[in-house]
């Protein structure tokens, strides 16, 4: 654990992509402290759940003590896999059917 010298200000670190038990770890080895309004025993018993995002973000230099709010899931609207749909460029038709169609002799008896 790393220990900040003792200054009015510090700052924030990156906990995106944290899971709890190291983002605990990182904040108080940086001298701020952590709140997760999503997670109401993050004090307790979180520690597997990944930090989806954090505010303030980091390299903001807040005072010593200050806390850092961090969540562990996407609010609606954010994050999730995004528009997949229209796919560009186009898969070239055919498909299953091309694969099926070679010459040659054929797998089924007629």
């Amino acid at each position: 654990m790393r220990i900040t010298p003792e200054t009015p200000e510090v700052r924030v670190p990156r906990l995106v992509g944290l899971m709890a038990v190291d983002a605990r770890e990182s904040a108080a080895a940086r001298g701020v402290l952590l709140s997760a309004p999503d997670r109401p025993d993050f004090a307790m018993t979180t520690v597997v759940d990944y930090v989806v995002r954090q505010y303030p973000p980091p390299g903001t230099e807040v005072p010593r003590g200050a806390v850092v709010t961090v969540w562990f899931e996407f609010g609606e609207g954010e994050g999730g896999g995004g528009v997949r749909e229209p796919r560009r460029p186009v898969p070239p038709p055919g498909g299953i059917r091309r694969e099926l169609d070679e010459p040659g002799e054929s797998l089924f008896i007629r």
